[in-house]
């Protein structure tokens, strides 16, 4: 598969008025964005999920945490304790069979339901953050300024 770049502009300028923000506030307002952001994904996901697998298409969801046996597997990215960061998933739960429904095995052709959603809506999830993010600190900046 060939790589696709994707380039998307002001998020620097974003940035920086997140580190204006007190660090639990940005968190917050990351969390929103993403949640947000991802529900269009996570309903397109699940609309693929092959019906067969009616657990499989149950579980799909947005959310920060991610089951025991998903925190073991996934690799940990080391966040600056500096900035406000956050890290959303999106994608089937704890079900040990998901990935071989997306991928298949020797016994079973794929099923794809996640890169195919994940494809679809990538440009417009990018779009939706920086539109959200923009909205969500001038509201959060508003909220602190009015506090005192």
């Amino acid at each position: 598969m060939a790589r696709q770049t994707v380039r998307v502009e002001g998020l620097r300028e974003l940035d920086r008025a997140l580190g204006e923000l007190p660090k639990r506030t940005g968190k917050a307002v990351l969390r929103r964005v993403l949640k947000k952001a991802s529900e269009p994904l996570a309903a397109e996901m699940e609309a693929g999920a092959p019906v067969a697998a009616g657990e499989l298409k149950e579980s799909v969801a947005a959310s920060t945490k991610l089951s025991a046996r998903q925190k073991r597997i996934q690799k940990r990215a080391t966040a600056r304790e500096d900035k406000a960061t956050a890290e959303f998933y999106v994608g089937a739960g704890a079900l040990p069979q998901a990935h071989l429904q997306e991928f298949g095995t020797k016994d079973q052709p794929p099923q794809p339901f996640a890169r195919p959603a994940w494809d679809r809506n990538k440009m417009g999830i990018l779009r939706s953050i920086k539109t959200l993010l923009a909205s969500e600190i001038k509201k959060a900046a508003e909220r602190i300024r009015k506090k005192g």
